[in-house]
């Protein structure tokens, strides 16, 4: 009986034994991949509160310091044009160098000038019974208009994406000629997921820029586009829908207050494509815009998306700029003729140029001083159905002594220029510890002197607890949303990356994705990939500014997003 007994007692202690094992396995699997602090919205706020009050961060009273009122100096902030590669030598002293754009001088399918401009130089083409040669300096059309705009640096020639660039370089007051209206063609088109695309077709009967606006200022059509500063295809975007708000006046109070209802429904303004192409896989967009030699060379685009042409054409015209001797001006009709041989076309056709070749503009050409003032009006209305809120969070960690804090505060002290007086800004500085700086107010003249001060007043020190200064950061945002919660919340991280203390981005990434507020994030002699990491998650964009441009690329920055 008693070993009968054993026995029965062992069958029971493992079946409990099993049963415990399975539930703890069900327990395990159910909550696998499961964060033990899952954020969701309603429990974000007291998931933050917790995280604040750990931290406790110092309050500084800010002290003032003293503002530069001069406009901004867009030479001073370009680099040295050495930073944009020559994709092509000249081969001799009879030459003439070409700005070109970047989807043409690259490499591969983005390399046909480039190809073309090579067989140029080896063709022994001469001038006056001297041989020439072309040299090709690969820079985006916006970029190289700023340069020869400001006078910072003027090639012999300049062959944009499309017209507009051209105009504008004009207007500024650098003297033009259009040597050809075309060196190979290309098209920039709204590009609409099908399921979507085929959904307008039943509401609007067709898809085109008319629909497209009308479809994003009733908040049916999730879009985004790229700066018109700074953009080919977001130019042409802007000048297109202004045009299409009213046709016999761009900047009319009809255009403009059309242009605000529209804008107020447009989800994402992107710095640059590669930024807009990452939103749209993520599933955030439903459209955005780019060109066709693009779209066809995508395959992961030409699948799932519909590619509608709206706007000027983007063919390539090449303008002689300044006074050019007569001996350069025939080298360029000579490279204008050389590249428009049929098998030139013929490699163009197959890196995805000259298609749609049907495809005209319905738009009169825009003089020059209109198109300036149609940035300009972009600049100061793109926000203001919705203000921006941003918070500046600093890193002043050990790590950033000497250079690196010092190229921070000259990137604050001369991007702060580009902000929008309509937004609301704040600071935050942190090492081991987290310091508010400048609590948030309006961007007037009197918040931007005690933002210079707070910027100018940072010192280097300890740690780096870079999460904790973003929590800081989406403290002072929440508060800032209950009191108006019309602002559209922003954060912008300058540091080296090292996070060393503190919170991880584990401990925060779910309030991140909750809150949905983008982290654009600047780094100084930094691991990139860490802050990447950070802004990948809602869109945003990473700027590494261990380089001689980082003035100018935040000052893009700040001037799309704020």
């Amino acid at each position: 009986m008693q070993r009968k007994g054993n026995f029965l007692l062992i069958s029971v202690v493992l079946l409990v034994v099993v049963f415990g094992l399975v539930y703890a396995g069900v327990t395990l699997t159910s909550n696998l991949g499961k964060s033990k602090a899952e954020v969701t919205a309603e429990n974000a706020g007291d998931r933050l509160n917790k995280l604040y009050k750990k931290i406790s961060p110092a309050v500084e009273t800010p002290v003032k310091g003293q503002i530069d009122l001069d406009p901004v100096d867009v030479a001073a902030s370009l680099p040295d044009i050495g930073k944009f590669p020559i994709t092509v030598n000249n081969t001799n002293d009879n030459f003439v160098e070409i700005f070109s754009s970047t989807e043409k001088s690259g490499t591969g399918v983005d390399g046909w000038l480039t190809d073309v401009a090579t067989e140029f130089n080896k063709a022994n083409i001469t001038v006056n019974g001297k041989p020439v040669s072309v040299k090709i300096r690969n820079i985006a059309s916006g970029t190289a208009a700023d340069y020869i705009k400001s006078g910072k640096y003027v090639p012999d020639a300049f062959t944009p994406s499309n017209e507009l660039w051209g105009e504008m370089v004009q207007a500024s007051g650098v003297k033009t000629q259009l040597v050809t209206k075309r060196l190979v063609g290309n098209v920039p088109g709204i590009v609409i997921a099908k399921a979507k695309y085929d959904a307008m077709i039943d509401k609007y009967g067709s898809v085109n820029i008319q629909s497209v606006t009308e479809a994003i200022a009733n908040n049916e059509l999730s879009m985004g586009y790229t700066d018109p500063f700074a953009s080919s295809t977001g130019l042409n975007f802007l000048v297109t829908a202004l045009h299409t708000f009213d046709n016999t006046n761009l900047l009319s109070d009809k255009a403009v207050q059309e242009f605000e209802k529209f804008q107020s429904n447009v989800p994402f303004i992107a710095s640059t494509t590669i930024q807009m192409r990452d939103a749209a896989k993520s599933g955030a967009l439903d459209g955005f815009v780019l060109e066709y030699q693009t779209f066809v060379n995508a395959a992961d685009l030409k699948s799932g998306y519909v590619f509608t042409p709206f706007g000027f054409r983007h063919d390539s015209p090449l303008y002689a700029l300044g006074d050019l001797p007569q001996e350069k001006l025939d080298i360029l009709k000579k490279f204008a003729e050389f590249v428009t041989q049929d098998k030139y076309m013929k490699s163009a056709q197959e890196k995805g140029f000259n298609g749609l070749e049907t495809y005209k503009s319905e738009l009169a050409p825009v003089d020059g001083d209109l198109l300036i003032s149609a940035q300009k009006v972009w600049k100061e209305k793109k926000n203001s159905s919705k203000p921006i809120t941003a918070v500046f969070v600093t890193d002043v960690s050990g790590s950033m002594d000497g250079e690196p804090l010092n190229r921070l505060k000259e990137s604050l002290l001369k991007g702060q220029k580009y902000l929008g007086r309509d937004n609301s800004i704040g600071l935050v500085s942190y090492s081991d510890g987290v310091t508010i700086k400048l609590p948030i107010a309006k961007y007037d003249t009197n918040q931007q002197s005690l933002f210079v001060g707070a910027v100018e007043s940072l010192q280097s020190a300890g740690g780096t607890a870079t999460f904790d200064g973003i929590v800081v950061a989406l403290k002072l945002l929440e508060d800032q949303l209950a009191i108006d919660p019309n602002t559209k919340p922003v954060i912008f991280v300058l540091s080296d990356g090292e996070t060393n203390q503190g919170y991880t981005l584990q401990d925060i990434k779910g309030l991140i994705e909750t809150y949905k507020i983008p982290i654009y994030t600047i780094g100084y002699n930094a691991n990139i990939q860490a802050l990447q990491n950070i802004s990948s998650i809602n869109e945003a964009a990473s700027i590494n500014a261990d380089t001689d441009d980082v003035v100018y690329k935040i000052g893009n920055l700040f001037n799309v997003q704020m």
